[in-house]
């Protein structure tokens, strides 16, 4: 879903809950019907005292609200809700697939999916995506890739009521300055006749059609490329398309630069070196003794443009040097494996199928509270970790291969328990 933030949601993704947290989402909501009836009530006075009159002023009618929530209660089965009179804590799991472990997320199955998909569609839309390139300079495979991750090329059903799932959240979640600004947007939306309420189906986080577009995104972003008068990117191929390409031209996409290389990065070079606050001319990471994996020379036009160094998993994965472009992807949704995954998707269906080089380790399966423990000890010491959020971004990953280093230990670059318990 497009739009999150680094180590964190900027929320948008179809994704599917963990099953515990489900189960113990219902016992809290029907075990407490009492409760669950008091937060309704609340939400409804809400509603009409402090959301309604921040609508009128943006030009929302009266008639559009009261379409827009006839019926509408809060969800408590929504992840990263606080209930009323609670603080809000670090979850222990984390259901977001762009957080777990790497190799979950690469596996074979998952990105074949994608690829096959996308080479079969990119045969069917090719004169679309022709001109898509030819208009935003975004290769088709690229925007194909996308589209697969996100809804499967729109096969994925969005099972919930956006204005549920933005109410909730504006209402009640860690965020809700955030979800209440998709919300006056999704108002927009039907208030200017760019969809009708019952259309208005999203993700768990929210998330609009195929793209998977907040609101605000939408109405940035929606571009109307069959002609028809108005961005539909629920129904409509070449919106949909167009729309995406769209949204990463407006995040900076430079035309004619992919997104990276895997590479190999000698025990020398510093895995805390990565980071895009922290790029080299392709020329200097050469000098530094880093290749690419396939044995070819870097292009000469790539020599003098900047690069910056990825390592995902630390020295537990893959290593690659990406170019702006990866971080374009990442606007899309704020994961470094997200973008990763676009990346190499697209490769695939352009090239053909092939694996990474090198071999996820086994990361990422610490529990989220306990990487946020070892970022608040982090931070302590001086780190910038980003946020202590129990999210391992490129800030964490980096830290803790400068921590190492100072206390005289190989430098992976990545959480483990024996750090955790070190450090916590």
């Amino acid at each position: 879903m497009s739009g999150r933030t680094e180590g964190g949601v900027k929320e948008r993704h179809l994704r599917v809950f963990v099953t515990v947290f489900i189960l113990a989402a219902l016992v809290f909501s029907f075990g407490t019907p009492s409760r669950a009836a008091a937060i309704d009530d609340q939400f409804q006075a809400w509603l009409q005292t402090d959301l309604w009159p921040e609508a009128k002023t943006k030009g929302i009618s009266r008639k559009t609200f009261d379409e827009a929530f006839t019926g509408v209660k809060p969800n408590l089965k929504l992840p990263d809700l606080v209930m009323p009179g609670e603080q809000p804590t670090t979850p222990e799991k984390q259901h977001q697939a762009e957080f777990g472990p790497p190799a979950n997320y690469f596996a074979e199955k998952i990105i074949r999916a994608v690829t096959t998909g996308g080479r079969s569609r990119d045969s069917v839309n090719a004169r679309v995506l022709g001109l898509i390139e030819k208009r935003y300079g975004v290769p088709g495979e690229i925007v194909l890739a996308i589209w697969g991750r996100e809804t499967g090329f729109g096969a994925a059903k969005m099972p919930y009521d956006a204005f549920e799932v933005l109410g909730t959240k504006a209402f009640m979640s860690t965020k809700k300055d955030f979800f209440r600004t998709e919300v006056l947007a999704a108002l927009e939306i039907i208030e200017r006749g760019l969809a009708p309420v019952n259309a208005m189906k999203s993700s768990w986080a929210g998330a609009l059609g195929q793209p998977q577009f907040m609101p605000t995104s939408f109405l940035k972003h929606a571009v109307d490329f069959d002609g028809d008068g108005r961005p539909d990117i629920w129904n409509s191929t070449p919106d949909v398309l167009a729309s995406i390409a769209n949204y990463l031209v407006h995040y900076g996409w430079v035309r004619g630069r992919g997104w990276g290389t895997e590479v190999t990065v000698p025990a020398n070079v510093s895995c805390s070196l990565e980071g895009p606050d922290q790029g080299k001319k392709i020329s200097d990471w050469v000098a530094m003794g880093i290749r690419r994996v396939d044995g070819k020379a870097f292009p000469a036009s790539e020599l003098k443009a900047e690069g910056f160094l990825l390592m995902p998993a630390g020295r537990s994965g893959p290593a690659f040097v990406v170019t702006p472009n990866f971080y374009v992807l990442k606007e899309y949704n704020t994961s470094d494996l997200y973008a990763l995954f676009i990346g190499h998707a697209a490769d695939r269906i352009a090239k053909g199928d092939a694996a990474f080089n090198a071999s996820w380790g086994a990361v990422g399966d610490l529990h989220r509270s306990d990487i946020a423990a070892l970022q608040r000890a982090l931070e302590a010491k001086g780190y910038d970790v980003g946020s202590a959020d129990g999210l391992p971004g490129f800030k964490t990953r980096r830290s803790i291969g400068v921590w190492q280093a100072k206390n005289g230990k190989p430098a992976t670059c990545f959480p483990d328990a024996g750090l955790v318990a070190q450090l916590k």
